[in-house]
């Protein structure tokens, strides 16, 4: 099933943005009561649809993830390792297959296609979204490849916006409005951060967001509801909480500065690994059709036999490593692994997101910064920790280039509420550090890519840096 090859040929939504005009006659009379709380309501509904749904999908996840366990009741050797290898391979390729013959804008994580359709470039088809990313997003990262639950979630919930727009017959800034909403509580259930998801949609769809009252409480009622919803059915979300850390020392802030100077490298490169992994992964595609998702299953399967710190999500992996503080050598190895197995299990083409495993491969590096640190000055307790909590913000700062979600997503995910300082720091030097070597967001990257290919121009529009306020 092919996509649009250009704007001309979609629904209303996906003409170009208008020009800059009264909010109000944008949502058609955003002063009236009912109307905003219509509005409110529906965004409310989309949450708490979106957390049933996507704390479900984690449930299934995590209860399919111990079927390597299940196997090694009656296997064992080199014959558990080479079954769980051609199992993971199976999955990617079911997953890598159905996705590209139903629902090609259901690979990855769909942060960049409901960018693209606030911004009125792309068309969130939930019809055949849903059911692809539910059921083969399930197939995937239960397989055991590096991707996370939340990009899932958040194409989930953008897609329940999109549906229920088109029942309640909403306006275009309704409908952007609504689709921010559903992709705030995909990732608020995801990671039972409902302050970090409200910002996400604050600072990562800056361009793309119509900000109204109307809109932007929109936006919270849906994270919250979402939550709600998810804690309801079981806690769903990855229970990352630190053990109580001790005050870092002001000084100490220009180390976690030196860490977000490293992690502002690594997020560049990370980016550019996967632009140019999916580019290649594309045309290998072209020769050798489904080469590149069989290769990438077939590792990740032996893997997660021989060595599984070094795949899945990382949820688990973080916790772990947390508690067990591996030495800094294995550390160092395992970041490179679960770099390589990130590029590649993203660049296989089935859906899945990059936020948990950022995070556990910050942890590693964090770690590892920090047993140097600590090897420095040992009369300072925690600081391993402490620098895996700083990594996290700071490399998905570099990567995402959000500073003030990367902060809050941190803070929320560990409740090391007293690493905030040290967060800012991380965050602020990573953040630069990213600009002044040239890299750019992720998502806005994969949105111009997924453009590039389907033959649609984006619109130039005026930024910081053309105004001179870079």
């Amino acid at each position: 099933m092919t996509q649009e090859k250009s704007p001309g040929r979609a629904s209303a939504d996906n003409a170009a943005p208008a020009t800059m005009q009264d909010p109000s006659q944008q949502l058609g009379n955003a002063g009236s009561k009912s109307a905003q709380a219509r509005f409110i309501a529906i965004a409310a509904l989309t949450g708490l649809l979106t957390g049933v749904v996507g704390s479900y999908f984690h449930l299934i996840i995590d209860a399919l993830l111990s079927w390597p366990v299940w196997l090694s009741a009656h296997l064992d050797g080199t014959a558990l390792v080479i079954s769980v290898a051609l199992i993971t391979m199976l999955c990617t390729l079911l997953a890598a297959y159905v996705v590209r013959r139903v629902a090609p804008e259901a690979g990855g994580s769909g942060v960049q296609e409901v960018e693209g359709a606030m911004e009125g470039l792309r068309v969130v088809h939930w019809r055949r979204v849903l059911p692809v990313k539910f059921v083969m997003g399930i197939t995937a990262l239960s397989s055991g490849l590096v991707l996370g639950r939340e990009g899932p979630t958040i194409h989930i919930g953008a897609s329940l916006g999109a549906a229920f727009t088109d029942f309640f017959k909403t306006s275009v800034p309704e409908r952007r409005g609504l689709l921010a909403a559903g992709a705030a509580a995909g990732l608020a259930c995801a990671f039972n951060a409902p302050l970090a998801a409200v910002l996400f949609v604050v600072e990562e769809t800056h361009r793309q967001f119509p900000y109204t009252l109307r809109t932007y409480m929109g936006v919270i009622a849906a994270a919250l509801l979402s939550v709600i919803a998810s804690q309801a059915i079981g806690g769903t979300a990855p229970d990352l909480s630190m053990p109580p850390l001790a005050d870092q020392p002001l000084p100490m802030l220009a180390a976690f500065a030196v860490l977000g100077c490293v992690l502002g490298f690594v997020g560049v490169w990370l980016n550019k690994s996967l632009l140019w992994t999916g580019a290649f992964a594309a045309r290998l595609h072209a020769r050798v059709p489904y080469l590149f998702p069989a290769i990438t299953g077939l590792v990740i399967g032996a893997l997660f036999v021989a060595l599984p710190f070094a795949v899945t999500g990382g949820e688990h992996v973080i916790m772990r490593l947390v508690g067990n503080s591996p030495g800094l050598m294995l550390l160092l190895a395992l970041a490179c692994l679960r770099f390589v197995t990130l590029v590649g299990s993203y660049s296989s083409g089935v859906p899945g997101g990059i936020f948990a495993p950022i995070l556990a491969l910050a942890t590693c590096i964090g770690m590892a910064f920090g047993g140097v640190v600590e090897a420095l000055a040992p009369s300072v307790p925690d600081i391993p920790i402490a620098f895996a909590v700083a990594a996290m913000g700071g490399l998905f700062t570099a990567s995402v280039r959000a500073p003030i979600v990367g902060v809050a997503l941190a803070l929320e995910l560990t409740g090391a509420y007293n690493m905030t300082l040290p967060l800012i720091a991380t965050c602020l030097a990573a953040n630069l550090t990213a600009q002044w070597i040239g890299g750019k967001p992720i998502y806005e990257q994969l949105l111009e890519r997924t453009l590039a290919q389907n033959g649609i121009q984006r619109p130039q529009r005026a930024t910081r840096e053309h105004v001179g306020l870079a």
